[in-house]
This record gives structure tokens, C-alpha cells and sequence, in this order.
């Protein structure tokens, strides 16, 4: 993990790999990525920030992804998300629920995203505990992932359904929301198709 400043212990990052990947064909988050698997990209960043743990959420091909998790970092926390078949929604609640009652501050993070860059993850992290509710990164208008809740939010975001992700929630915020500038485009990019692994 990245260096935890003070209270470190009460921000925790969750990385959703759930996902069936039906449009890359199945195996996408253990299809290779600049000579690693692609789940490690997202796991670098997470464990780049500046958190108390990672936690790796899995689904379909459940036993390969902690495998290749715990390849990764053997301390990574791996929680089951037993109807993962839902969506995202399925994983955020299975994800934040395994939270000790301690951390304040979660750092969602897709696991089919490898290009987060390291810095906008403390910023996230940074903004959250200043005060806002929840904190997404913006690139050239747009606004990526990850994104940082704060507790008062679990409760919401456990309550989504379907394959939105914590984008219900975000969107009621409003100005709430704190946006953070991203310094590149890897807050939008996400492998969905096996093509996508070429566009580095």
C-alpha cells in the first residue's frame, strides 16, 4: 500500500473484478497487459494510494482472479459476490459491506481499468476526508474512475441494483460531488473488447 497519512487506517480500497466479461469473451481481467496480467494494473493503483487495505472483489471465475490477485499482493483481502450475476451493483454491496466498521473512506476502483494514474487516487482519497461526500476524477470534460465515498454512502450505494456501479448514488449529489482533474485519460479507460487491449 501506498503511504497511509494519518487516520490511513480508516480508508480502505475495493477493486470490482466480478464482472462475466461477455464481450471480451471471458477472462479479461487475466488476459495479458504490458507483460502482467490486466487485473494487476488496477491493483497497482490501488495499492499505490494511500490506504489501509485492498480489497478484490470476485464473480465469474472466481478462483482464477484471487489467484491471480494474491499473485499480485498476498495481503490483498478477497471477498465473494455470490449474486455477482446482477452487475456492478452486486459487487459494490458485496465490496463495501466486508468494510470494517473503522473505515471511513472507500476507494472503488474497476478492475478493467490498468491506467488509472497513481496521483488522481490520494487526490480522490484527499477530497473526501476534507469533507465531500464522494470525490470522481474528470478528463477533458468527462467524468472516470475510480471514485472515493465516504461512509454516510455505503448505506446508498448498498441499496443500488442492476449494472450501474456507484453512479446512482453520485448523481444526486450534484455540486456535492467534488471532481478532481485527472492528469491523463486513464480515468476513462476501460477494456471491454479484446481489441481494447491494443490501445494503450
Amino acid at each position: 500500500m501506498g503511504t497511509v497519512p494519518a487516520g490511513g487506517e480508516q480508508v480502505a480500497a475495493v477493486v470490482l473484478a466480478a464482472g462475466s466479461a461477455r464481450r471480451f469473451g471471458g477472462g479479461k481481467l487475466l488476459a495479458p497487459w504490458r507483460g502482467a496480467p490486466l487485473l494487476h494494473g488496477a491493483l497497482a493503483a490501488a495499492r499505490a494510494a494511500p490506504v489501509g487495505s485492498v480489497t478484490v472483489v470476485t464473480g465469474a471465475e472466481a478462483e482464477a482472479v484471487a489467484a491471480c490477485a494474491r499473485a499480485f499482493d498476498p495481503a490483498l483481502r478477497i471477498v465473494h459476490a455470490p449474486d455477482h450475476a446482477e452487475g456492478m451493483a452486486a459487487s459494490l454491496r458485496a465490496g463495501l459491506a466486508s468494510l470494517p466498521r473503522e473505515v471511513m473512506v472507500a476507494l472503488v476502483l474497476l478492475g478493467d481499468m490498468p491506467r488509472v494514474p497513481q496521483e488522481t487516487p490520494p487526490r480522490l482519497i484527499q477530497a473526501v476526508r476534507d469533507g465531500a461526500p464522494a470525490a470522481a476524477p474528470v478528463f477533458g470534460g468527462r467524468r472516470g474512475n475510480p471514485v472515493a465515498l465516504s461512509r454516510a454512502l455505503f448505506a446508498p450505494a448498498m441499496a443500488l441494483s442492476g449494472d450501474t456501479g456507484a453512479r446512482g448514488v453520485l448523481q444526486g449529489l450534484g455540486e456535492r460531488l467534488a471532481v478532481v482533474d485527472a492528469p491523463d485519460d486513464g480515468v476513462l479507460f476501460d477494456v471491454d473488447e479484446r481489441a481494447d487491449l491494443d490501445r494503450n
